[in-house]
């Protein structure tokens, strides 16, 4: 404010400034990452487009990397984290699932089952069609991806039988294009129709697939310690969520084998659909 005759002469358009910025207190915060690109879905619950898998980005060795979750609703609220066992730390949450489970006990299985770790992989891809938001076409985006859709990946690399050539889906010139199928089977999301194409270039044009391979995300960035909460942080929170009375968790942890993990594709999308819950209280 130039003088305090403006300040006083303003001070209306003051009150209505302010309360703009009231308002966006008010406001739930947005946690989506806008690099992620996401299938969206139909009426039905049902969706399609058409990706590419990228290669490894500029200086990493690995086109895709694992992020290991916790997703669940206690007494106390949400608990949406990332783990630290995907660091190869101790984790709060499986430690005392780890106890619970081992406690011999079935309700304290279903517990460690209900709060049990989600395992989510990231890749660089280039969206080929995406009829429902057809402004990612040709852009580089990362794409989270759950166990189904690795093991379709996996399964052309490794295939089962002889007639059947291996295919690298990262790669640029002799890799394929991979048709997202999504369908809503018992309320959860299912990729079994899900498949690549032929072998086809990504592009006839090597300097366009040059430019692509450079607008790529780094994937390590996504596993740096930065990005995971610290051990008392998440006991912190964990014992908010499940509103934890005393200091001793079920069952005997020395005797532990290990946290149960869920095993099919109904954790594709599951971060995704606990953030939204969480979001909407």
């Amino acid at each position: 404010m130039a003088s305090f005759k403006e300040m006083k002469k303003n001070r209306m358009a003051n009150l209505e400034s302010l309360s703009k910025q009231v308002e966006k207190l008010a406001e739930k915060p947005s946690y989506e990452d806008e690099r992620i690109w996401k299938l969206e879905r139909d009426k039905t619950g049902n969706g399609y487009a058409v990706i590419r898998f990228l290669p490894a980005a500029v200086n990493e060795d690995v086109p895709w990397v694992r992020v290991w979750t916790h997703g669940f609703k206690g007494p106390g609220g949400w608990y949406i984290e990332n783990s630290l066992t995907t660091l190869g730390k101790d984790d709060p949450v499986s430690k005392a699932n780890t106890a619970l489970w081992n406690s011999g006990i079935d309700s304290d299985k279903n517990i460690a089952r209900e709060r049990r770790r989600k395992l989510n992989y990231y890749s660089n891809i280039y969206v080929v069609e995406d009829a429902a938001n057809p402004q990612n076409e040709g852009k580089v985006m990362l794409f989270r991806y759950g166990k189904k859709i690795f093991e379709k990946i996996t399964g052309v690399m490794n295939p089962e039988f002889k007639d059947e050539t291996p295919l690298n889906p990262f790669d640029f010139w002799e890799g394929a294009n991979f048709k997202i199928k999504m369908r809503q089977v018992d309320g959860f999301p299912n990729y079994d129709k899900s498949e690549f194409t032929d072998v086809v270039p990504l592009s006839e044009d090597e300097k366009k697939m040059e430019e692509i391979w450079g607008q790529q995300y780094s994937l390590t960035e996504i596993t740096e310690e930065k990005n995971f909460k610290n051990y008392a942080e998440l006991e912190a929170r964990f014992n908010t969520v499940i509103a934890r009375q005393g200091d001793e968790f079920v069952g005997n942890i020395e005797e532990s084998t290990s946290e149960p993990v869920a095993s099919t594709e109904k954790t594709d999308d599951t971060l995704d659909y606990f953030k939204k819950l969480a979001e909407q209280e």
